[in-house]
């Protein structure tokens, strides 16, 4: 099979960070723009939605929702229970409201 390069213009920081999330995920850049096409390809055009939200997301707000609760657990000293332990209190939990009712 032959090949081509493909050369594209993007902004640096741009670059960068699709580039940090990629080596999260294993995989290099080269290799996400090649599923990118492929996935193109088998779509028959963009592998994802193009629409604009009704209400704005903010992603911010539920980042520090999950770093408010994380210090709430260290706060109340929940942080270092296990999962058993997490699952017992959740049981129990469960019991009492059962016997309120």
């Amino acid at each position: 099979m032959a090949t081509s390069l493909l050369q594209v213009r993007v902004d640096d920081t741009l670059k960068e960070e699709a580039a940090r999330i990629f080596d999260n995920l294993g995989i290099d850049t080269s290799t996400a723009v090649r599923m990118f096409l492929k996935r193109t390809v088998m779509e028959n055009g963009i592998p994802f939605r193009m629409t604009l939200p009704k209400e704005p997301y903010y992603a911010e707000r539920g980042y520090r929702a999950m770093l408010e609760i994380g210090e709430q657990s260290v706060a109340n000293g929940l942080s270092n229970m296990s999962l058993e332990e997490i699952n017992q209190e959740i049981d129990s939990s469960r019991k009492e409201r059962k016997g309120a009712n």
